[in-house]
Formats: structure tokens, sequence, C-alpha cells
């Protein structure tokens, strides 16, 4: 049986007895801090491991309840499974206990056990009254049908039973997933003497091994774990759900914060923007208006930021859940889905939290248009958010796929390999994708070109291959573009002559507009065979454009239809053939200048030019004042 791991949380008011309830569970003093002792409160998450059964690992953390130490109870109660509310029976809801519920429900954690702590302190009658005041006010909460357990931690009474609620409700439970790449969200970094930098937190995502190479985000510093460490006993590896200490090599301590986050690859996105689906407190509070400071908890980071709405000028409470952005002072690493709380920096109050539409947000246009399309991105399946990510980039490989999309590694090679097999996308190279919608639309503009390119210079073998690419290169990627022409030759759309394309069946012609006039000429070239005049005069008195007439050249000569005799004269192919059959008749293997001018009468104004062409099409190859037939052009 594969071994599981869950982090359970204690939350509650301060004084209500977490740390004591933490202690008779696990039998671990969680208050480690000389100040925590002195005063009698938390005031950093303690953890503790808790031995249930075998093939279940738990960690506990205990988390500070006082006001003042608000943010450290977030990070800690990010990445939790389970809590464990805890309410003194001698006081019953206090205001920290109402916020702690607003923060594990933003927080999205959605099973809770409720401990009714220090019962020898009150009696049934008062036990009861508070019973029924914490199930009022979890009614509206997913906390509704949350199990309830009376306990004394100093007796002991009631905590076999939490434990076993405890067990009940983490079997129950889907735990993390430890396929996916490793992340580990650090709140807490100290030095080790003689080890070094250390860092701890709870493994969100995957696996982490002794001497991984990780990397430290958002600063993008590679480092070696050293060591690793869960629950202070030396590890080989920590996985998804597990309180783990990684000593580092490679890194200072100064370099390194609480916030930072460990991964082992590259894929984890680093932004200071991010798209988020907001649920305000149920409580009224001052309005917060357009670009006010905000303070943002995602994971262990704490980051200043401006919130923007794009629907209103100002949010005030509301059941709804808000559709806005979050414009941060620093870079973070978060993934779609990631939950958040957002407080207010002065007067230091909660105002809301929720969770990460889009990791990578832009600037968009305030308007029912960017709540569409951010409603959009909410509601996406993996395909959807796929789509997005390619209608938006264009041509993405796996790695950028991740940061785009923060699908896990496992469901985002699933969903491309269904959209392969709908041809919704196309693999473009090497785990490279483009949409097909994209493909057909590059096909048609190339295509579009090609047919005008035709239209323009129908006498052209075809438009230049790099100057058809360099045509649209402005609007998608060279590779990309590359794929397509490769695909629509094998399609056998276009063909290609050399470095030129053009379509299929197109092959060069005469203009319609000097299509007689041209052939006119043609006609006379081909009358006039070896006593044709310099090819310029052909044109006296003609109305063809010089543009006209040097296509009209390129293409008989690059057609066959003629050849250049010399730099001014060119002759019609017909007389070449003629030419060159007569002399290949009447002549053996080899023959001199003297043979073919008696043969061809021609003199040597036309013959000199004549023979050296045969040389340069290897019809015949000249050794001193002979000249030989090539065997192969026979």
């Amino acid at each position: 049986m594969e071994e599981r791991y869950f982090t359970v949380g204690m939350a509650g008011h301060i004084d209500h007895g977490k740390t004591s309830l933490t202690k008779a569970l696990t039998n671990v003093e969680t208050d480690r801090l000389k100040e925590e002792k002195e005063r009698g409160i938390s005031i950093e998450s303690g953890y503790a491991p808790l031995n249930l059964e075998a093939g279940v690992s738990v960690s506990i953390v205990d988390v500070p309840g006082h006001e003042r130490f608000i943010r450290q109870m977030i990070a800690g109660v990010a990445g939790i499974d389970l809590v464990v509310l805890v309410v003194a029976a001698d006081e019953g809801i206090m205001p920290q206990t109402e916020e702690h519920l607003e923060i594990l429900q933003f927080l999205g954690v959605e099973r809770c056990i409720v401990a009714i702590s220090k019962i020898d302190r009150v009696d049934e009658v008062m036990l009861e009254l508070v019973k029924d005041d914490v199930k009022e006010r979890l009614l509206k909460t997913a906390f509704h049908e949350a199990p309830y357990v009376a306990l004394d931690s100093l007796s002991g009474k009631g905590i076999d039973e939490l434990k076993q609620i405890i067990l009940t409700e983490l079997k129950a439970m889907k735990f993390r997933d430890a396929y996916g790449s490793f992340r580990l969200p650090i709140d807490q970094v100290f030095t080790v003497q003689g080890q070094g930098t250390v860092v701890r937190g709870t493994v969100y995502e995957g696996v982490v091994r002794k001497a991984s190479q990780l990397l430290l985000l958002p600063g993008g510093i590679f480092v070696k774990a050293r060591q690793i460490q869960v629950h202070h006993e030396e590890s080989k590896q920590a996985r998804a759900g597990q309180r783990t200490a990684i000593n580092l090599s490679g890194i200072e301590r100064t370099a390194v914060k609480r916030g930072d986050v460990l991964v082992d690859s590259d894929h984890f996105l680093v932004t200071d923007t991010i798209d988020v689906a907001l649920q305000v407190i149920g409580r009224k509070f001052a309005p917060l208006k357009q670009r006010t400071a905000v303070r943002l908890h995602i994971g262990t980071s704490e980051v200043m930021g401006k919130i923007v709405f794009f629907d209103r000028k100002e949010l005030e409470q509301t059941p709804d859940e808000v559709l806005c952005q979050i414009r941060l002072d620093e870079k973070i690493v978060v993934r779609r889905g990631d939950r958040f709380i957002l407080r207010r920096p002065s007067p230091m109050e909660t105002i809301g939290g929720g969770w990460v539409i889009q990791p990578n947000g832009d600037k968009y246009r305030f308007g029912n248009e960017t709540i569409d399309m951010l409603r959009h991105h909410q509601q996406g399946t993996p395909q959807d958010l796929v789509i997005d990510a390619l209608n938006k980039y264009i041509l993405l490989d796996l790695k950028q796929l991740m940061q785009q999309t923060s699908l896990a590694g496992i469901i985002l090679k699933e969903t491309l390999k269904e959209g392969l097999a709908s041809r919704v996308w196309l693999e473009v190279s090497r785990q490279g994708y483009s949409l097909t919608k994209t493909f057909i639309k590059i096909k048609d503009e190339l295509l579009a070109r090609l047919q005008q390119f035709h239209e323009d210079f129908p006498m052209r073998t075809g438009m230049g291959k790099a100057e058809l690419v360099q045509s649209v290169s402005a609007t998608y990627p060279k590779s990309l573009l590359e794929y397509s022409l490769n695909l629509l030759l094998e399609q056998n759309e276009i063909q290609r002559s050399g470095q030129f394309v053009a379509l299929t069946p197109f092959s060069p012609n005469l203009p319609k507009k000097w299509h007689v006039r041209m052939e006119q000429i043609i006609g006379t070239l081909e009358k006039d065979g070896f006593q044709a005049k310099k090819w310029e005069d052909y044109f006296i008195g003609s109305p063809l454009p010089k543009l006209e007439i040097a296509e009209l050249t390129s293409y008989l000569l690059e057609s066959g239809q003629a050849y250049r005799l010399r730099e001014d004269t060119i002759i019609h192919h017909t007389a070449f053939e003629n030419a060159l059959n007569k002399l290949r008749q009447q002549t053996g293997p080899s023959f001199d200048l003297k043979q073919a001018k008696d043969i061809l009468n021609l003199s040597r104004k036309y013959m000199i030019p004549f023979l050296e062409l045969l040389d340069g099409l290897n019809y015949t190859r000249r050794t001193e004042d002979q000249r030989h037939w090539m065997e192969d052009r026979t």
C-alpha cells in the first residue's frame, strides 16, 4: 500500500488550547521560540508528527491565533488538507475564530473537525450551548457538516476519539499529487552550524530527493538538496503533503527568504500580475477603491500590490465573486488554481480571498469584454486553457504550455494527447504545438500570397521561399512557417523548384494583357533562327514596359524557350536544337571548329558563342582545339 501524506492544521482564537491539543495528540511541544514560551502564545507556526496507522503519515500544524500574527497563520494554513477548529468551551466563538474560518474557506480547505476544548471548565448545559453556537456559525460555510468532538487536552479525554475522526476524514480525501513537478513554498529559513542554509516548508506537490538539483524562485538560483529531514529525522526524500526541512548547498542564507519557492523544473511561472476570482468577507468593510494598495498572501508569500477592477470603480461587500487583477510590487511563483488571501494594509483587515485564474495577467481594457474573457478563463477546461495559450502565443513547447496554463504535467500531457487525436492542435516540432486553425490561417495566407504573386509575375517560376516566409514572419514564428510549407508540399498544394515555391499545378505563362504582342516577338525570334538581331531591337516601337521586357527575357531563358548566345543576343530553342541535332548527326565522338563551321554554315560571330554554349550546357567538353560529345547528354 502506498504511503499517504497529509497536513492537518490547528486553528482558532488565542488561548483556546491549540498548542496544548497538539501536544496531547503528538507529545510534541510546538512552542519553540523563547518569546512564545514567555508570552504563552504562538508566534510562528509549529509542526509535529501525528502517528495514526501504517500507510498514513500526518503533520500537525499549530498556527498562531493572535491577530498580530495573522500573516504567520495564513502561511501556516496554506497547504493543509484538513483543519481542526479549536473552540474553548468556556468562551465559544471569538473574533479570531471568525477570521480564521473565513481564511480557511478562502484558502480552499474543504474538511474541518470542530474540537471543543477545555470541557473540564464548564458543565453539560454550557457545553451544549457552545456546540449549538458553533453549529449555527458554520451553517452557511463549507464546514456545516463538520464532525464535533469534546475534549480536554490535559486529562486526555476525547483525544483518542479525535484521532479516530482525523483518520476517518483523511482516508476519505484525495491525497496530493506526488507525481507532478516538485514545489515547496518556503516558510522558514535558518542556518545550522557546519551545515549551512536550511529551508522548511510543506511540499505542495511532487517529490524531492536527496542530491536533487533544484531551482530557487523567483531569483532563479540553482541549488542542491544536500540533506532532507522529515520531522527532524533524516530521509532520502519528501513527498507532497509532508512537512520537510532541506539543507541546501550552493546558496547563502541571505539569498533566501520566506515566500521563495523551491522547484525541480523551470516551467513554473514567475509573475507580478495575476488575474483572480475574489470572494469578499461576509461582513461590511470600508469600500476598496480602484488601484488601492493591498497585501496579497499566497502560499508563504506576502506581497504588496494594487487591485484593478474591470467592471467597477470600487469594491463593496457583495455575495458575488469578483473577477479582477492584482498587480504586485514583487515577483511571485504561482499556478492556476492557487488560493490566496487579500488584506488591507491599513487598517489591517482581511478583505477576502479566492483563487488564481491566470498567473500571467496582462493589461486589459475596462469593460464587459474583459470580464467575459476572465470568466472564460475561470470556467475553462484544460483543453480551453491550452487553446487560449496557443491563441495568444501561436507556438509553444511543453515547458511554455505548463507555464502559461499552470496545468500539472500529467494533466497537460493527457490533454495534449487528446487534442492531437482530435486535430484541435498540431505538433509542429519536437514538443512544439500550434492550433490547427492557426495552420489553416497560415495556409490560406501563404496560398493567397502565392496566388497574388503568380498574378503579378506570371512568367516567373514561383516566389522565392525566403521572400514568402519573410512576408508573413512578422505574424508567425519561422519554425511554424517552415512546418506549414513542408505540410503544404506533402499535401501537394504547392510545388518547389530550387529556391522557388509555386501553387500546384502552376507553370509560368505569358500575361493576358501582353500575350499577343509577346507571342509575336517570340515568333519573330524563332523565324530569325541564328540570324537573330540584338534582343533589344525586337522591342523597338513596342508598347511593352521595361519591366515586362525583363520578365519576358527571364521567362524565355529559364523555361528553355530561348538561349543566350551573346550578352545582347538570344536565340529561339528551335534554332538551338536544330543546330545541335545537325552537328551531332554529322560528327563523330569529337570535332573541331572548322568541322562545325562547315556543317552549320555559321559565321564566326555566331559559331564561337554557340560552341561555348554547348560547353556551358555540358553537351560538349573542350580539349585544346577538339570538342568531345558528353555521353550523358546524348
